[in-house]
């Protein structure tokens, strides 16, 4: 959908039903494939300690749905009251989650897909705007947008559980394409960071607001697995010099060595995908690697992370307009031929591939393929307002999580744009994260 498109949709409350039925009806098709590809007794397990069973995440869906569209939007009474504080995220840790007198699979499924058909019913008639949260559909898309960042965390838990592969995808398409310089410069001055006008934006997306940025360079594309490989083999693990005192801590306690997943076999570096084993490609984005591995390989390699406002003026601000995209290549919504993104492909693309979702200054793939650490510190914008309810943003706000943007093959285009703000612990592996490097335009 173009920005133009996007308008007609906000004034037109049909165009707005359909554009909500088609994202609620493509995140609930990829839940079903991601709890139905399994037996019921994988639903149950956990897979990982830093991970809910798939089946506290299907029943989380239908209750968050049903708080917000079937008792706050269309205000009728709770289906299942009892059971909102087992589905509270912040109530249970995640490693104490299957303790809990949890639904069973066909509870869930059957909890779910009742709630479902009746906020179907709710979605066919409700005024579309009147008061925020129907403002061009936005509880609808955030509830959409809720699914598929939990359909991103079940698609986690498939990488971490262990057993033969449950899921099959074909592999990115290969873009054939010349030489690519090392890194782009992005010249220095204002751009606008963040939104006021993206219909369905979070709050930490808001609001709009102008950001001065210094020149800087960029890598064009993502750190590779093969640049990543030199490090490991000039000492990155093991010189100090390259790490901040808790990342050195941290590899050092846990015996880490190389990104997750990663193990040597007859002097060959092998990766588990997806239940699936083989040699690491050295031509694809390195994935699974913590923020305090990309800031060692970033000093390793004498550059430094890019902050938040760098990565978004690199990803949306066109220097001949002078306005800022809502991606990287313009204002259309992604396409296959763009970005690698909504589960479509189950790794990344090679490096350098969808050139026709370049930015204006010709960086690649930073929508899609996988989520970009950056050295910033997850926090609020100038004028943010926490919109519906605080714990979606504002209890993360402070030094204890790091920015991610970008999005990753994981992550289905509903929740994912040139605003859209991800935050994890520094410490985090598991996620479908890697990195690209910058450096300040001074130092030339």
């Amino acid at each position: 959908m173009t920005a133009a498109a996007g308008d007609r949709a906000t004034a037109d409350p049909e165009a707005l039903r359909a554009r909500a039925l088609e994202a609620l009806t493509a995140a609930r098709t990829r839940t079903g494939l991601l709890t139905g590809c399994v037996e019921d007794g994988e639903l149950v397990a956990q897979h990982s300690p830093l991970m809910s069973p798939l089946v506290w995440d299907l029943a989380h869906i239908g209750n968050q749905e049903e708080q917000w569209l079937w008792r706050e939007v269309a205000g009728r009474e709770a289906l299942r009251p009892e059971i909102d504080p087992l589905y509270d995220a912040f109530a249970h840790p995640r490693a104490d989650r299957p303790s809990l007198p949890l639904l069973s699979p066909a509870e869930a499924r059957a909890y779910a897909a009742d709630v479902r058909t009746r906020v179907l019913d709710v979605l066919a008639g409700t005024r579309m705007g009147g008061r925020p949260l129907l403002d061009a559909g936005f509880a609808f898309g955030m509830i959409a947008q809720h699914e598929q960042q939990h359909d991103e965390t079940m698609l986690i838990t498939h990488q971490l559980r262990k057993g033969p592969a449950a899921l099959t995808a074909p592999p990115p398409p290969v873009h054939p394409s010349g030489p690519l310089p090392a890194e782009v410069l992005v010249p220095g001055g204002p751009f606008t960071m963040g939104t006021s006008d993206e219909p369905w934006a979070l709050d930490n997306e808001r609001p709009a607001h102008t950001r001065a940025v210094p020149a800087f360079h960029i890598d064009t594309v993502p750190v590779t697995n093969g640049a990543f490989l030199a490090f490991m083999a000039d000492g990155g693990y093991t010189e100090r010099r390259w790490w901040r005192p808790e990342g050195w801590a941290q590899i050092r306690e846990h015996g880490i060595v190389a990104p997750l997943f990663w193990r040597q076999e007859a002097g060959r570096w092998l990766r588990r995908r997806f239940g699936e084993t083989e040699p690491v490609p050295e031509d694809e984005p390195v994935v699974h690697v913590s923020w305090y591995e990309a800031d060692a390989y970033a000093r390793w390699a004498g550059r430094r992370l890019p902050t938040e406002a760098e990565w978004e003026k690199a990803a949306r601000h066109d220097p001949v307009t002078g306005r800022s995209r809502r991606y990287p290549w313009g204002d259309a919504d992604p396409g296959a031929d763009r970005a690698n993104l909504g589960q479509r492909h189950l790794r990344p693309a090679r490096a350098g591939s969808y050139p026709a979702g370049a930015s204006p200054l010709g960086v690649r793939q930073l929508i899609g393929d996988v989520w970009e650490w950056t050295a910033s510190d997850f926090t609020a914008y100038p004028g943010f307002r926490a919109f519906p309810y605080k714990e979606y943003s504002e209890v993360f706000f402070g030094s204890d999580h790091k920015v991610l943007r970008g999005g990753s093959f994981a992550v289905d285009a509903v929740a994912c744009r040139g605003t859209f703000r991800n935050w994890d612990y520094p410490v985090r592996r598991q996620i479908f994260a890697g990195f690209r490097t910058a450096r300040s335009a001074e130092l030339d």
